[in-house]
């Protein structure tokens, strides 16, 4: 009987993303897991992501116009038997691989999700840090990042109408037709530089473009997410407490944030009605 590891494929979509990715890359390079494909999809990038890529990676391949399209991308062109697809400013602890591979061994799980932290400097980044630590303890919040390939591929992969919720699509998808999602003990870094107000209300605009679609093939979904994320901070509200400042700007934070959504997802509606979809 065959020995050999599972081959799991990493795949990483990016786009001019110098500041973080080789360190991206160098800990995906820096597994104990041995048997490890690197996957880098680029869209177009013109800062020198390209050639960082090229440096670590088994695969560059260059696909867009979305982070969906180029997940999918990276799909096909992978080989492993898992697949765990990561951004571009996320850094794996060494063993992250082998413990995702365990408790998906372990658990029975077609999915496994890889709990994260947000690190960085200023103000907002720390209450982007605290309001991440509340959704520690809650597993029907994480989405799953190591998926059996052959789920994927029988599945459609991403659907190429979302960028930002295509992750929730797949666990409301995951759950509605029973593969299990199992939650890692390990704890990712997601390194999100210095935040500002204008980025955290461009990006959610961005994402909310596609809550139209995701509010589409899940009715309820994003009001059940909306309580599911109230009540971990109510789980957690020694933790908020003791840390005040920062928990007063975490609720602004959100604030600003539901207000991006808003809008993005009026002009994800209106978009779809200029264009028939």
């Amino acid at each position: 009987m065959s020995t050999a590891l599972p081959v799991i494929s990493v795949i990483v979509p990016t786009r001019n993303n110098v500041r973080t990715i080789e360190a991206c890359l160098a800990s995906v390079r820096a597994q104990t897991h041995e048997a490890v494909e690197l996957v880098v999809v680029d869209n177009h990038s013109d800062d020198g992501t390209p050639e960082i890529a090229r440096r670590f990676a088994d695969t560059v391949l260059t696909a867009g116009p979305e982070r969906s399209a180029q997940r999918n991308a990276g799909i096909e062109a992978a080989t492993g038997e898992w697949v765990v697809w990561l951004d571009s400013d996320m850094i794996l602890p060494p063993t992250t691989l082998a413990v995702a591979l365990a408790t998906a061994i372990e658990e029975d799980a077609v999915g496994v999700a890889l709990p994260e932290r947000t690190i960085g400097d200023g103000f907002w980044t720390a209450c982007r840090a605290l309001e991440r630590s509340c959704y520690l303890d809650d597993p029907w919040l994480h989405n799953p990042r190591l998926v059996r390939r052959a789920y994927l591929v029988d599945g459609g992969g991403f659907h190429l109408a979302m960028s930002g919720p295509e992750d929730a699509d797949l666990r409301l998808r995951m759950h509605a037709d029973g593969s299990r999602i199992a939650l890692a003990p390990i704890l990712v870094d997601h390194d999100e530089g210095r935040l500002t107000v204008a980025d955290v209300l461009r990006k959610r605009y961005y994402y909310g473009r596609s809550i139209p679609a995701f509010a589409e093939r899940h009715d309820g979904a994003v009001a059940a997410q909306g309580k599911a994320v109230l009540a971990s901070y109510v789980r957690n509200r020694g933790t908020l407490l003791r840390d005040p400042l920062h928990a007063v700007g975490m609720v602004a934070l959100r604030g600003l944030e539901a207000a991006g959504y808003a809008l993005g997802a009026r002009r994800g509606r209106r978009d779809a009605r200029r264009t028939g979809a």
